[in-house]
């Protein structure tokens, strides 16, 4: 099993460590969201990745895409709120890409994010991302 300590977790991030997604803010105030390497190894090999259409409107901690594994079909929650304005179109043909480059290309989706000053206070960024990762890891025995 994978632990925190194996995890790559780039504190640049804004992670809603529940779900074990994050957002990437970007200057022209759009969101790129995916899962955590964590949440990856929490759920296993991904075998399908089908993000919402753009125009969705998403909720803070409500489906963004639904993700296929071995044995079971999981919803991916979204870190913001916001309309969907872009999915990543490699996921169709390789969604192995969101457990290889979780950050990068494995990318789900950008959104225009509607409560982007609320919604940022319950993310975790910076320092402290990897304790709160480590206790969330504890509550899973991962560690």
């Amino acid at each position: 099993v994978t632990g925190v300590q194996t995890c790559a977790l780039p504190i640049y991030l804004h992670y809603l460590i529940e779900h074990q997604v994050w957002a990437r803010l970007a200057p022209d105030g759009r969101a790129t969201v995916g899962i955590t390497s964590l949440g990856i190894a929490l759920a296993g090999d991904i075998y399908m990745c089908r993000a919402k259409g753009v125009g969705t409107d998403i909720e803070q901690g409500k489906s963004i895409a639904v993700v296929e594994l071995a044995k079971s079909i999981v919803s991916v929650k979204s870190p913001l709120s916001g309309r969907v304005v872009h999915t990543n179109p490699r996921l169709s043909e390789t969604p192995e890409i969101v457990h290889l480059d979780p950050y990068g290309e494995g990318w789900i989706a950008q959104l225009d994010p509607t409560a982007l000053t609320a919604e940022r206070a319950v993310l975790v960024h910076g320092e402290a991302v990897r304790p709160a990762m480590a206790e969330h890891a504890r509550l899973y025995r991962l560690d």
